[in-house]
């Protein structure tokens, strides 16, 4: 397996996806999150349409901003944008969901492994602080920064081996299954079990390749045993509604 880039390198390099290229903080960004969460939150389906005459409405922004913040989350594969139709969000399908967990199961093993065997003391403490933050998001039943923070960490174990193929390659990955964990997870498992983490990071921590590698192969399918796969899409709802709802509830937070 080649790697291209030193663990140190790799992970002062790697920032969480999200956001796309508008700035944290801006106008653009407060409608990303805000959908995102709504998503995250099961408020927005699946195949929900997103005009941009009601974003700005909602949000009291030009429809330029609004298209900024919904080429964002296309980016991130949240929201489809389909041309003459608008803007919806993304619904993948049930065999997407196979796809991606197949493949992220066949690329995290091999990063595993390699982890195993290249892991010191220092990005043990890195991942170690990633899992407190996750810890503290499902205490809180913050669902939208325990995905995250999960993302986070999965990235964060492959920037041990550095920036080598299969590493982008799952940085795809995870955003694209971070989606359908959103649409679809039944519970707190398929945010992406915390004990499961843990004891992953304890065969890293051992240097124990083979431990390492099944264990996430177990995780994944935790994971994907976890998702409701049959929940509608398309279903009708009232977008400005919840967008305002999430917004009121902001302004009083």
């Amino acid at each position: 397996m080649s790697w291209t880039t030193s663990s140190r390198e790799a992970q002062a390099q790697w920032r969480p996806p999200g956001l796309g290229s508008i700035m944290p903080g801006s106008r653009a960004a407060s409608i990303y999150r805000s959908v995102l969460e709504a998503v995250v939150e099961h408020r927005l389906p699946p195949g929900a349409k997103l005009s941009e005459e009601q974003l700005g409405a909602v949000f009291g922004v030009s429809r330029t901003i609004v298209r900024s913040a919904l080429q964002a989350l296309a980016h991130d594969h949240i929201v489809t944008l389909a041309r003459n139709r608008g803007a919806f969000v993304s619904a993948p399908t049930v065999a997407d969901a196979h796809d991606l967990f197949f493949g992220r199961k066949l690329v995290e093993a091999a990063i595993a492994r390699e982890a195993a065997r290249r892991i010191e003391p220092d990005d043990i403490v890195d991942l170690k602080a990633i899992l407190d933050q996750e810890a503290a998001a499902m205490r809180l039943n913050d669902r939208p920064s325990a995905i995250r923070l999960s993302g986070a960490f999965h990235i964060a174990v492959a920037a041990v081996c550095g920036e080598g193929v299969l590493t982008v390659f799952l940085r795809s990955l995870i955003s694209r299954s971070s989606l359908v964990i959103a649409l679809y997870g039944r519970g707190v498992a398929s945010v992406c079990g915390h004990d499961d983490h843990v004891e992953f990071l304890r065969a890293l921590e051992a240097h124990d390749g083979e431990k390492a590698a099944t264990v996430m192969v177990k995780h994944l399918d935790h994971i994907f045993g976890d998702l409701d796969l049959a929940r509608d899409s398309g279903a009708t709802v009232d977008v400005a509604g919840v967008l305002r709802e999430r917004l009121a509830a902001e302004a009083v937070s």
